[in-house]
């Protein structure tokens, strides 16, 4: 009888332990469900879009997956220009710089480069996936609200394109206009305009067109690095000499639909839809105009002689590039008709005319045979 009466208690010890076992394991189970819920609450997926609605309540969907532009180059290389041109077409949308963008990547870049940040900032689980997950969801967030939502977005941001390749890995589909302008006109810009760039000291041309070299062989490097198919060196002479040509190239690179009305981008500032410019710019009141040779080569006879004798030491990127550097005044080609026809109108047109640009504007009609 004993025997039995244990056989009886061990059985349903058993049977309450595989009770309790079976209550706890739902129980666990369901905690685990709640968290998973919670943590997909907290965090974004991979894949999360971003979804925008214009004025006439189209609905725009953005993610990492778009084919964004990112258009850059040293300042004063003709980065405003391009962009505008871009902005002129009825699907893309660039906007004025973001200032905002570059300096997140400066600073990316360097926890990168830091042995002891990086190794504080991985033992606090802040990993490179995780840096690189924010930094995608903080870009696409500033270039896609920013401005008003369009099929095709654009960053121009002139120092972006020093993060080529860390950029092209963040947005796998990007592509990237690298903006190539003789270093000798850009800085000559940058100092009669006064434009500041950390680095450079505007009162010496030497030491600006060495900065100018680091910066462009930086990014020169990078378009190369990941190749023609997703970066075009976007040379501005030969831009503003053939704007058909180029912007013709330039659209099939993008693989968008051809436009006639990225010929004609002054017709379209201000106006809804079309270009938007910033008033605190350097470039805003140049890009008001059609495009022409104006500025073409306003640094010829203001270079110091000892810079000019030593251009191809302090320059070297110049010749790799395809400039000559010692060509006073250089040979960018012939223009065509209607770049010949945007400049004779814009001289004839005091107020339109920038101080000093006159004369070498009057000099390049009659070189190209048109005066």
């Amino acid at each position: 009888m004993r025997v039995t009466m244990r056989s009886v208690l061990l059985v349903v010890g058993s049977v309450v332990a595989l009770m309790v076992t079976l209550h706890l394991g739902q129980q666990v189970l369901e905690c685990q469900q709640v968290l998973s819920e919670r943590r997909h609450r907290l965090m974004r997926p991979e894949n999360e879009e971003l979804v925008m609605m214009d004025s006439n309540h189209v609905e725009y969907r953005y993610s990492k997956e778009m084919p964004l532009i990112f258009i850059g180059g040293v300042p004063r290389s003709g980065t405003t220009l391009m962009r505008a041109m871009l902005d002129a077409h009825p699907e893309v949308r660039c906007g004025e710089e973001t200032r905002i963008i570059p300096r997140v990547l400066a600073m990316r870049q360097a926890w990168s480069k830091s042995g002891r940040e990086k190794m504080r900032l991985d033992e606090a689980g802040v990993t490179d996936q995780v840096l690189d997950a924010a930094m995608q969801a903080f870009i696409l967030e500033v270039i896609a609200k920013h401005g008003e939502p369009a099929r095709y977005l654009c960053n121009k941001d002139p120092f972006t394109l020093k993060s080529s390749v860390y950029l092209s890995r963040l947005f796998p589909n990007s592509k990237f206009l690298l903006m190539v302008r003789d270093g000798r006109a850009s800085v000559h810009s940058m100092i009669t305009r006064k434009v500041t760039i950390a680095g450079f000291d505007l009162n010496s041309y030497r030491d600006c067109l060495t900065k100018w070299n680091k910066a462009i062989e930086v990014m020169y490097s990078q378009c190369l690095e990941i190749g023609r198919s997703r970066c075009l060196p976007v040379y501005y002479e030969q831009l503003v000499l053939h704007p058909e040509q180029s912007m013709h190239a330039i659209m099939k690179f993008l693989d968008i639909s051809w436009s006639d009305t990225v010929l004609h981008h002054e017709e379209l500032i201000g106006k809804p839809g079309g270009v938007s410019l910033s008033k605190i710019e350097r470039s805003t009141d140049q890009v008001i105009k059609p495009v022409n040779m104006e500025a073409l080569s306003k640094w010829i006879g203001h270079i110091p002689g000892d810079v000019l004798q030593d251009m191809a030491h302090i320059a070297p990127m110049l010749a790799r590039l395809g400039y000559d550097p010692y060509a006073n005044p250089p040979n960018y080609g012939h223009p065509d008709p209607l770049v010949v026809n945007n400049t004779h109108r814009i001289l004839t047109r005091p107020s339109l005319i920038q101080p000093g640009s006159r004369t070498q504007a009057w000099e390049l009609l009659v070189c190209a045979d048109v005066i």
